[in-house]
C-alpha cells in the first residue's frame, strides 16, 4: 500500500487538505497527516484538524510521496520549517514523489525541489519566479517526480492524479466515476 504524508501548518487551505486526504484514502493510499509545530492545526478559514503525528517523526524512507496543501499562511510555515524543507530535499534525493497545490509550490521552490514545469494559484508564480515553466492551462502538472495543482477547485482532480500515479489506472477510473468527477 502506498503511503503519503500531508504536512499541515497553521493557515493551510482546508478544502485542499481535506479533499486530498479523502480522495487518497478512498483510493487505498495510507495518508499520514503530520502537524507542523502543533497537533491541532487551524486552517485559513478557522477549521481545526487533528494531526496523526508531528512532522518531526516522519521518515522519508517510509513514504512514497509528500503532498503540501496550500493557503499562504500554511505555505509560509512549510517554506520556513527546516524539518519540512529537509524532508522535501530527502524525498527528491531518493527520487520519491512530491506534490503541492495552490500556494504550496512556493515551499517546493524554497526547498529547491520544484520541477521546471508547474502550476499554482494565480499570482503565486510571481513569488516563485520561474515564469517560463508556469502554466495555467492544466489542473495538474507532472514534471518528473513532482506534481502540482492550481487551487481549491482542482483538489479532487489532484487527489485523483495522485491515486492514478501511486495506485493505478483501474482504481483511478473507478474512484473518478464514483466521485462523479468526470471533469478531471
Amino acid at each position: 500500500m502506498a503511503k503519503v504524508c500531508v504536512p499541515l501548518a497553521a493557515g493551510f487551505e482546508e478544502m485542499e487538505a481535506v479533499a486530498l486526504i479523502d480522495v487518497m484514502r478512498r483510493g487505498g493510499i495510507e495518508v499520514v497527516v503530520a502537524g507542523v509545530n502543533e497537533e491541532l492545526v487551524t486552517g485559513a478559514n478557522g477549521i481545526t484538524v487533528k494531526a496523526d503525528t508531528d512532522i518531526k517523526y516522519v521518515v522519508a524512507d517510509e513514504l512514497d510521496m509528500v503532498v503540501l496543501p496550500g493557503g499562504w499562511g500554511g505555505t509560509h510555515v512549510l517554506a520556513e520549517n527546516e524539518t519540512v524543507q529537509e524532508l522535501l530535499r530527502t524525498m527528491k534525493a531518493k527520487e520519491k514523489m512530491i506534490g503541492a497545490i495552490c500556494a504550496a509550490p512556493f515551499a517546493l521552490k524554497t526547498a529547491g525541489v520544484l520541477g521546471e514545469h508547474y502550476t499554482c494559484y494565480p499570482s503565486v508564480e510571481e513569488q516563485i519566479g520561474n515564469l517560463e515553466g508556469y502554466t495555467d492551462k492544466q489542473k495538474v502538472v507532472v514534471d518528473g517526480n513532482v506534481m502540482t495543482s492550481r487551487g481549491p477547485g482542482t483538489a479532487i482532480c489532484f487527489g485523483l492524479a495522485i491515486v492514478r500515479k501511486l495506485v493505478g489506472e483501474e482504481t483511478y477510473q473507478a474512484l473518478r466515476e464514483g466521485l462523479l468527477a468526470d471533469y478531471c
